[in-house]
């Protein structure tokens, strides 16, 4: 058993770089997989679906994305393709300069508009297996918070297509395979610091745990910050297209808050698991959050509009 393992360390000594660097390469692809074919894999998760058949993106949101694309200066809106998701806000995956460009899901609640609510209202939402009543004061305060105006869709839309055009889920991918490499990397300095290359077994293999717990941490907190990065750069690109897009902004993520609000109360215990007080998501653990601060996302918003650089 211990010439087996002694024999596995030598191969893996051996050819650790060419290993290495297949893992992090492996990783990447995992990762950027339903970014490279968002037909076959991401928008088959999103899509809605209604009696059996894909729903058909109405011609109303179509032309709003077009729009959007005009708008936001896209000059190859062909890269950009929009589809009827389910949920409350649009959605999007895909790398606008690869073959298989960008898909971005529109929700069937953005054919409403604060004027008309006939798009939410005809349709039936069960929360913890009871139908919500619209007409409750619970169920008006959810109606209204899922009925956006002209300019806060345009703003939710325009926040998708400025992650992917700025090449956000590349970046999201890159974490892992680096976080990956620099487990070798912390492996590699502690050994040097300590003096354990041709130390004992017993050492190196401590030395190597904490390299792979380190590399854990890292992976969490850079995740974390890559992942806010991207939101607040995406937040400013979409509103920076006009004072409107902006205005609309802060519109989508006050009802974003005031949503989660209400999902909090009618969810009970579960509820006040996931949604804060406030309406945003509690972070996933002590190292990780779920989401960037809505809050936090709407109050930048205002600070552009204030010091008036839109």
């Amino acid at each position: 058993m211990a010439s087996r393992f002694l024999k596995y360390s030598v191969l893996l000594q051996k050819y650790r770089t060419p290993l290495l660097i297949a893992s992090c390469s492996g990783v990447f692809a995992a990762n950027m997989f339903y970014h490279v074919l968002p037909d076959m894999s991401y928008r088959k998760l999103y899509e809605a679906w209604q009696n059996g058949e894909p729903v058909t993106l109405s011609e109303k949101l179509d032309v709003v994305f077009q729009q959007v694309l005009k708008d936001y200066g896209i000059s190859s809106p062909n890269y950009f393709s929009a589809f009827a998701s389910f949920g409350f806000h649009p959605v999007g995956a895909g790398v606008p300069w690869l073959p298989a460009g960008a898909q971005i899901g529109i929700p069937a609640n953005f054919n409403s508009t604060t004027d008309d609510l006939s798009g939410i209202t005809n349709r039936t939402i069960f929360i913890n297996g009871k139908m919500v009543d619209w007409d409750s004061d619970t169920g008006s305060t959810l109606r209204d918070a899922l009925a956006f105006s002209l300019e806060a869709q345009k703003f939710a839309i325009a926040r998708e297509v400025a992650r992917l055009n700025s090449g956000g889920p590349v970046l999201n991918a890159a974490v892992a395979p680096v976080c990956l490499g620099g487990v070798w990397v912390y492996s590699v300095v502690l050994k040097q610091v300590f003096g354990l290359h041709g130390g004992p077994a017993l050492f190196r293999g401590a030395v190597n745990i904490l390299a792979l717990s380190l590399g854990a941490v890292s992976y969490l907190l850079t995740s974390d910050a890559v992942s806010q990065w991207i939101d607040f750069n995406s937040d400013r690109h979409a509103a920076g297209v006009s004072r409107e897009y902006a205005k609309g902004g802060v519109e989508f993520y006050d009802k974003i808050l005031s949503r989660n609000k209400t999902l909090r109360s009618l969810m009970g215990q579960k509820g006040e698991e996931m949604y804060a007080p406030s309406g945003n998501l509690f972070p996933a653990n002590l190292l990780q959050l779920k989401h960037t601060p809505y809050t936090t996302r709407r109050d930048c918003i205002l600070a552009l509009l204030k010091e008036e650089k839109l």
